[in-house]
């Protein structure tokens, strides 16, 4: 098993662990002791509209004081011992090393050598005995027991409510402090395990956490369950295109609630004029050619840039990109995916840790790379059996290139069942990568026949580096832009896209996005082929042939790149959990679920099959 190859030395994790605790991080392991570890150990962060509206809140606070305070004992705090003099400090930040804390204090209120802690909180105050929750009462305490490590004297702290306008004074009470207390140690025992805490079940706090689309409770709490095996959640397939039943109705052990938003709000942004500028201007990025304003976004609205050629980016404009961790994809002209520039957007260490013990695991490499591959050939076999005619006659392709297609689907797909099958229980790198093959070869014999081109092209099987015809160019461009998407994905998680387990090592090559990439395949970029060929999106004008090679134009780019877009924002169901969400939101649930299999959360990663 995974996790038992990477249980690590309790001495070593324990010296890790930073020396103080932030209370903004006690608070959210007292609310719930998996986003706790998850931001502050893991490093993980995602804004919804609850922590904007707090953080719009906070904006005056924010604003720290110029004027130091006097610390008692202090120099200054003797030439203001006025017990009268009343003081309001914001946004200081304060340590206690004895106590193991840091905070930084939205208000301060000192009066002498008493000082009030001030915690502004978004909504509106409950009305409960406690005056509040547990999670505010044990940061506002932690608080208070900084100040007293500090020299002041600290018996009670306030609690703003900024939607009720209301303070809430809360007592530190003997039995609040021995609470805070245990809390922290708990959460120190935790970090120094680097075992991640279990999600929560069924719980009302999820669907407000604005880290749920990253800690996916509800999916990894059922995923935990032994009672599924990998092959049973495997056939447990729905529909994404409405082709096909549904949802197979059978009642989950656990509650899978909706994932939202089922799309992302932000896309990519694809430049491929040559010469142009992207500049920064506010808040929105600007596209220019020769002071000539070929286009803006705001950057709320990009979620990575791809530069394709000879496209600048100002300096301005980088930093802000790498700032919001915005990714910027580089690009040869002719699609080659050679480059990725961005910010330190994780901080996930221990996934990276784990990923290259599990790397050098020929045995656990090998039964990660077995379900890649068998997600891969099952989702090539679903792509024909939806698109082959079930008349017993021979169709000849529209096309003229694609051959014929035999009528009678069965044997083809009889075949890529029996390759599943093998590849799931290939005992070598080397025969899994043998079947690979085989099954590609299959699925490629039928998939060319599958286009109704309106032109003439001839396809001689699959081909490329360089394609010599104009849908293995397309497929080429297609891959790249899915692995490019992949990278991305990976990286953002906290992977290292270049260490994969089925693609070895080689230099500049994203061996994890590759590996990754091949369950999408047949799902988005064969998929998305298909529909730029057969909707007449591609003509004889989106390429160029030269010395036996074929490229696209730059017109030919924008019709794929088009093409492949449609088809990432397109919503499917989620074979095991049953929600719909668009194609870019299943890679990075299906990357979080993986990572979740390296740090051994999970018994095994199931790969994404339609139905």
């Amino acid at each position: 098993m995974i996790q038992q190859c990477l249980v690590s030395d309790s001495v070593a994790q324990q010296a890790s662990v930073p020396d103080l605790i932030p209370v903004r991080m006690l608070n959210e392991f007292t609310y719930c002791p998996r986003l706790g570890y998850l931001e502050w150990v893991d490093g993980e962060w995602a804004d919804n509209l609850e922590t904007m509206e707090g953080t719009f809140g906070h904006r005056r606070v924010d604003r720290a004081t110029t004027k130091p305070v006097p610390l008692p004992g202090s120099t200054e705090a003797t030439a203001e011992a006025d017990p009268e003099l009343r003081i309001h400090a914001r946004s200081l930040m304060l340590s206690a090393p004895a106590e193991g804390l840091l905070a930084r204090l939205d208000l301060l209120e000192l009066t002498g050598t008493t000082a009030t802690p001030v915690d502004y909180k978004r909504g509106h105050a409950p009305d409960i005995p406690e005056g509040a929750w547990e999670p505010e009462r044990v940061q506002l305490c932690a608080q208070g027991l900084i100040l007293k490590e500090n020299g002041f004297q600290c018996t009670e702290g306030v609690l703003y409510f900024i939607a009720s306008r209301r303070r809430v004074c809360i007592p530190f009470t003997d039995e609040l402090i021995a609470r805070t207390r245990q809390l922290r140690d708990e959460f120190r025992v935790a970090a120094a395990a680097a075992v991640v805490p279990p999600p929560l079940v069924d719980s009302p706090k999820c669907p407000r956490c604005s880290l749920v689309g990253i800690c996916l409770p509800d999916e990894t709490a059922l995923l935990q369950l032994g009672g599924l095996s990998a092959d049973s959640q495997v056939n447990r397939q729905g529909d994404d295109e409405g082709l096909a039943g549904g949802p197979v109705s059978r009642e989950l052990p656990v509650r899978v609630r909706r994932l939202i938003p089922a799309n992302d709000d932000a896309l990519p942004l694809y430049l491929q004029t040559q010469g142009a500028m992207l500049g920064k201007s506010g808040d929105r990025l600007t596209v220019k050619l020769k002071d000539e304003l070929l286009a803006e976004r705001r950057l709320m609205d990009v979620s990575q840039v791809c530069l394709y050629g000879n496209v600048l980016v100002s300096a301005q404009a980088l930093r802000e990109l790498t700032v919001r961790g915005i990714p910027v994809c580089h690009f040869s002209y002719g699609g080659w995916f050679h480059a990725l520039t961005a910010g330190f957007v994780h901080n996930n260490v221990q996934l990276r840790i784990r990923q290259f013990a599990v790397a050098a695991d020929a045995e656990e490499s090998l039964r990660l790379a077995r379900w890649f591959i068998a997600g891969k050939i099952r989702n090539a076999r679903t792509l024909l059996r939806r698109h082959l005619s079930a008349s017993e006659d021979v169709v000849e392709a529209e096309s003229g290139g694609g051959g014929s297609v035999p009528a009678d689907p069965r044997p083809v797909l009889e075949q890529l069942q029996d390759y599943r099958r093998r590849v799931e229980q290939a005992g070598s790198a080397e025969t899994l990568l043998g079947l690979e093959g085989l099954a590609a070869k299959a699925y490629f014999q039928h998939f060319f026949g599958l286009l109704r081109g309106r032109f003439e092209f001839d396809v001689a099987g699959r081909n490329r580096r360089p394609p010599r015809d104009p849908v293995n160019a397309v497929l080429s461009f297609m891959y790249s832009l899915l692995v490019k998407e992949l990278t991305v994905v990976l990286q953002s998680v906290g992977f290292d896209p270049l260490l994969g387990f089925l693609h070895r090592p080689r230099f500049g090559r994203a061996g994890l996005a590759l590996d990754v990439a091949e369950e999408y395949r047949p799902l988005i970029a064969d998929s998305a082929t298909l529909m730029a060929f057969n909707n007449g999106e591609l003509g004889e004008g989106s390429f160029l042939e030269r010395a036996g090679a074929v490229v696209l134009t730059e017109g030919g780019r924008k019709s794929v790149i088009a093409a492949f877009e449609r088809r990432m924002s397109q919503e499917v169901t989620h074979p095991i959990f049953g929600y719909r969400v668009s194609y870019r939101r299943i890679l990075e649930v299906q990357a979080r679920l993986l990572a979740r299999v390296v740090v051994g959360e999970l018994p095994e990663y199931i790969p994404f099959c339609t139905r």
